[in-house]
């Protein structure tokens, strides 16, 4: 009996997967189209091997983009709405829609990871969100590493901490620009946070960068003996 649920669940799942449809309908074929090529990246890099899996978490990232563009153009529109009026109903309306439009992003945000969590394992899913929003985190991360090799374990840990958090607002938000926003405001509170732990930060960024240009001549000149 239990072999016979499980096979059942198991069937139910498969279904659903195969039933992830792309909702592009009434949109501007050459946005689908960006918004496609730029999902397609994401889950290229996966590397999936099952079509029908692969198929069902582009759509749901397609779909996402898709959602986030129409939570914001409703948004725009009413805050458009709001300043055609005068006084305290023009700041309600404003305050109403920015409201409106937090509520939708909070409901999203949580059933994005989820619908993921269907077809993917937390690492792939991980995987996704770091795409969506330029693998901002490693790259970010790994820099501050390389930047101030003498940081401790509970530097390491609270500045990886603030990044996640970033990334989690970060994919939320409704353009490059935007994203690149939220991180800069945490990367400015990392370097706050490294300052008052007593390092110079000008200092430290001016030894890497001489760092940087060793290690470049260094595999500069053992490319050219290679080419020997």
């Amino acid at each position: 009996m239990k072999k016979l649920i499980f096979v059942l669940l198991l069937a139910a799942v498969t279904f659903t997967a195969s039933a992830v449809e792309l909702k592009s309908e009434g949109r501007d074929t050459a946005y689908v189209a960006s918004i496609l090529k730029r999902s397609q990246k994401i889950v290229d890099k996966l590397d999936l091997k099952d079509k029908a899996q692969a198929e069902a978490v582009l759509h749901i990232i397609a779909n996402r983009y898709f959602e986030l563009n129409d939570i914001y153009e409703v948004r725009d529109q009413k805050l458009a709405e709001a300043k055609q009026l005068e006084g305290e109903m023009k700041q309600l309306k404003s305050d109403l829609a920015k409201y409106e439009c937090d509520s939708k992003l909070y409901r999203s945000h949580f059933a994005f990871p989820a619908t993921l969590g269907i077809y993917l394992n937390d690492e792939q899913v991980t995987a996704v969100i770091d795409g969506m929003t330029y693998g901002v985190v490693k790259v970010t991360y790994d820099s501050h590493l390389d930047m101030i090799p003498s940081l401790t374990e509970e530097e390491k840990t609270q500045i990886l901490a603030w990044l996640v958090e970033a990334r989690e607002l970060a994919v939320d938000a409704e353009n490059s620009n935007k994203k690149h926003g939220v991180f800069g405001k945490y990367k400015g509170r990392i370097n706050n946070y490294l300052s008052k732990r007593g390092y110079d930060l000008k200092a430290e960024r001016e030894a890497w960068y001489k760092r940087i240009e060793e290690r470049k001549a260094k595999e500069a000149k053992k490319n050219k003996k290679t080419r020997k």
